[in-house]
This record gives structure tokens, sequence and C-alpha cells, in this order.
């Protein structure tokens, strides 16, 4: 074997060796572990078979399935543990720590409030610091002129023979 032929042969080697170290091409080789996300799976109500097949009723495409439990009713049975029902009343004990931290009078519509409040906080361009503090005047910095009036009133004063200067800028603000 001559030194160029062993030369390709060690570096193929080294390559060969070496590139397994790369997790795309550990990927592409298929030597990855894919483990699910334990906080995307979801548990399935099991499948039924009634006593009576004459008691079932007509499938209609498009319906959840009457035995299925909500994902969100699922996450509060996780956090509170037990059985939770779509209408939650707190018991006692939640109700005597609402009412010490001033809470009798909630809004169960809060979300749509939150929304738009979001809303309209996009419509005000004001600074942050005089949103926070109210504080400033909110009239503009600057102010922006009428073109068409403005070229109107160049015009007249060229032909008047008068500087360009004279008379009142025209705002789109009037």
């Amino acid at each position: 074997m001559n030194k160029k032929n062993g030369m390709i042969l060690l570096m193929s080697a080294c390559t060969i060796l070496t590139l397994p170290a790369c997790e795309t091409t550990k990927e592409k080789m298929g030597l990855t572990r894919h483990t699910p996300d334990e906080f995307m799976v979801m548990k399935r109500a099991p499948l039924e078979m009634p006593d009576d097949m004459k008691s079932l009723p007509k499938p209609r495409p498009g319906l959840s399935r009457p035995q299925e439990v909500e994902a969100t009713l699922q996450a509060k049975q996780a956090i509170m543990g037990g059985e939770v029902t779509k209408s939650v009343t707190p018991s006692g004990a939640e109700q005597k720590l609402l009412a010490k931290a001033g809470a009798q009078n909630t809004n169960n519509d809060i979300r749509t409030i939150v929304n738009k409040e979001a809303v309209d906080g996009e419509k005000d361009t004001r600074p942050v610091i005089k949103k926070l503090l109210n504080i400033g005047d909110d009239t503009p910095a600057a102010t922006i002129l009428d073109p068409t009036k403005e070229a109107e009133r160049i015009q007249n004063n060229k032909k008047a023979g008068s500087p360009v200067t004279t008379g009142k800028t025209p705002t789109l603000q009037e």
C-alpha cells in the first residue's frame, strides 16, 4: 500500500468514526430514541359494550364521544384531585379564603375582559411611562401637513409674488 492510499484510508476511517458524534447524523441513521412527550398525552375513555345492543343511540358524525372527558377537566382533575365537574363551586374553606382575600365579587367573564383590554392596549400609542404614570399631555409632538392645501398655498404665494413662507401652513388636524 502506498503512502497516498494509506492517507485516504486513514482520513475515511477518522470520518466514519467521528460522524456518529453529530446529532443530525445520529437522527438520520436512526440511532436516537424518540420518547413521547408526557405533556401531550391525553387519556382516552375506554370503549364500552352495552348489554343490550338495541339501547345504543344512533351515531352522529362529528360529535364528541359522551364518555370522553375534556382536556381542561382532565387537567383540573390532575391538579385538584378527585372528580371535577364542569360547574365547580368552591368548597366552604375556599369560600372563606376568598372572603378573607376580599374576592367576594369575582367576575366569571374575566378572560373576555382581559382580551378586550389587550386589544385596546395595542391601540394606545403613548409611551409606556405615560401609560403607567399617566403623566404629560397626549397631544402629538409633530403636526402633519395637508399636502394638497400646502401646494395650493405655495402656488398662490408664487402667483402673488409674496414669499413662500407667507400664510398659515395647513395641517391635517384642522
